[in-house]
């Protein structure tokens, strides 16, 4: 599908405008850059943006996110149907929900990952004032490949994906969950109706309920305007629910609640809104063991799980790695303009014989750098970094080792009672360090 609309991206280091740029490029018709607040006006006069990726702290030495909460008022007059996602820092988790009760789409944490930059951006694109808010596509479609437990796989997806059943994808991380849920939606009987992602990883306590069920004017303090949640506005389509396992036990019985009812209710309203969604979730984590140990509700389980997809491992449908590395080299030869790039002759077979623990995104990441930085035409295995080894053993030491230290800095976290310096100097690391692991790990 053909890119669409216009971003403008305002933040004043040169290197992330240029970065965003190039990332984004692949899905906006145009993207604009300012690294000056003050030509915010011009541009959207000029531009006519879409989407507004809106920096939080300007000034040098001034990072209490006024800046931000002041352009974001000033957006929303001068261009009411602009939708604005704030650029911040962790720091500024509680300034980005204000901004979110302001009337923000969204907010992006940095250090910024890829994929969830996406996701959000194109997220906020499909909250325009176009009648369809269905997300855009993005070109992506889902590569089935030729291994026997992908092709099991997608037998399973044809059956189920024309009914409304409430489906629980799961998978290591890396193996394209998202993209599962979109290939489930386009093949359902209500594609033409609005896919609606949420990262329930990123949801906070506070912001929860707000973000799903919506909220009325005066329901907050700077509660401005009404504003429909997540399940509205999936509303004759699909709710993707990802990272499902991360949210908390608390929070588990209002989603209950709302999937029970089919109806929302939002925060200061009395007035119960009925919902008419096609709910799909996706996790990392075994739901059954959290069971068990009473950290997930046996009857919400029973309701995300009336079918359950498993996605392989790349390790596990290793025939169809020479494919899937074509397909990234075509993409990113395309993205930055190197020409015909190939891979070359049995390097297909040398990458099989790899773990690849991160899967897919880590293949894809992989083959992203090797195409930026190869001088040849061919690309050889060892142009193509990633993959950690070639063992199966070797994959799940890996994983063994990346689950304690998420276990490690979870225990820190609440032991320091979410003070991120205390839990940082407990564990002799960097801030940065600590919060590039929290996103890492979606603490």
């Amino acid at each position: 599908m053909a890119k669409q609309g216009t971003l403008l991206v305002v933040d004043d280091n040169i290197n992330i405008l240029a970065s965003v740029k190039m990332l984004m490029t692949e899905h906006f018709a145009k993207v604009a850059t300012i690294s000056n607040p003050a030509l915010i006006s011009a541009s959207l006069r000029n531009d006519k943006p879409d989407v507004v990726l809106l920096d939080m702290n300007f000034k040098s030495g001034i990072n209490n996110g006024n800046e931000g909460l002041y352009w974001l008022s000033e957006i929303k007059r001068q261009s009411p149907d602009t939708q604005v996602v704030l650029f911040t820092a962790y720091a500024d988790i509680d300034l980005a929900v204000r901004g979110i009760q302001d009337g923000a789409a969204d907010f992006i944490v940095k250090p910024f990952d890829n994929e969830k930059m996406s996701k959000v951006l194109l997220n906020a694109y499909s909250k325009t004032s176009k009648k369809s808010r269905k997300i855009p596509q993005t070109g992506k479609t889902m590569f089935w490949g030729e291994s026997k437990a992908m092709t099991d796989l997608k037998k399973t997806v044809e059956k189920v994906a024309a009914t409304d059943a409430n489906i629980l994808i799961t998978g290591e991380n890396g193996t394209g969950k998202e993209m599962l849920a979109r290939e489930i939606h386009s093949l359902s009987n209500r594609t033409k109706g609005p896919l609606v992602s949420v990262d329930m990883g990123a949801v906070t306590e506070t912001l929860f309920e707000s973000e799903l069920f919506g909220h009325v004017k005066g329901a907050f303090t700077d509660a401005k305007t009404d504003r429909a949640g997540k399940f509205e506005e999936a509303d004759g389509g699909t709710l993707f629910l990802d990272e499902i396992g991360n949210l908390s036990y608390s929070l588990q019985a209002k989603l209950l609640t709302a999937i029970q009812s089919r109806t929302v209710t939002r925060v200061g309203d009395n007035n119960p809104r009925p919902v008419n969604v096609r709910l799909i979730c996706a996790t990392n984590k075994n739901l059954d063991e959290m069971v068990d140990k009473g950290l997930f509700r046996e009857d919400l389980l029973y309701r995300i799980n009336t079918i359950h997809l498993e996605l392989p491992a790349l390790r596990e449908r290793q025939e169809d790695i020479g494919d899937l590395s074509s397909i990234f080299i075509k993409k990113y030869s395309e993205i930055y303009n190197r020409g015909e790039l190939s891979l070359a002759e049995g390097a297909a077979e040398q990458l099989a014989k790899r773990a690849w623990p991160g899967n897919i995104r880590e293949l894809e990441h992989s083959i992203e750098k090797a195409v930026i930085l190869s001088e040849s035409a061919v690309l050889e295995a060892d142009n193509i970094e990633g993959g950690r080894g070639g063992s199966k053993k070797a994959a799940s030491e890996a994983r063994t080792l990346e689950d304690m230290e998420s276990e490690m800095i979870r225990k820190a976290m609440d032991e320091c009672g979410g003070n991120l310096s205390a839990v940082a100097t407990r564990l002799g690391i960097s801030r940065q360090t600590l919060y590039n692991k929290i996103k890492k790990y979606g603490l």
